[in-house]
């Protein structure tokens, strides 16, 4: 009986220390921002590759965006609202206002170019 008692403690003690060396870890941060990234802004320009209605999204191949440091790629964005994406066409050239927070980003103006 003993024997199970002290391998009981044993391995109560182990499964503990996972949790305790967390905790402790966690401690040293207390000075860290853990909030959500703030809300950065930009203007691009591309054109429309794809137009998905039912999901509200649009993907464009922009050019570079300078004010968040972004190289030219093709990316899929939410259109906010959804209604911009009335009356625009696959193939179609034009410019944007996009709204980014973390890996999140949002069209929320579209013109024409």
């Amino acid at each position: 009986m003993r024997t199970c008692h002290n391998a009981f403690l044993g391995l109560a003690a182990l499964a503990a220390t996972p949790a305790l060396a967390q905790h402790q870890h966690m401690d040293g941060m207390a000075g860290m921002d853990m909030s959500a990234p703030a809300a950065r802004t930009g203007q691009g320009r591309g054109v429309i590759t794809a137009i998905d209605l039912k999901a509200g999204s649009l993907t464009i191949r922009h050019e570079p965006i300078q004010a968040l440091n972004w190289p030219a790629m093709t990316m899929t964005f939410k259109a906010n609202p959804s209604a911009l994406l009335k009356g625009l066409t696959v193939g179609q050239r034009i410019g944007f206002d996009v709204k980014a927070q973390g890996m999140a980003a949002e069209i929320t103006a579209v013109r024409p170019l």
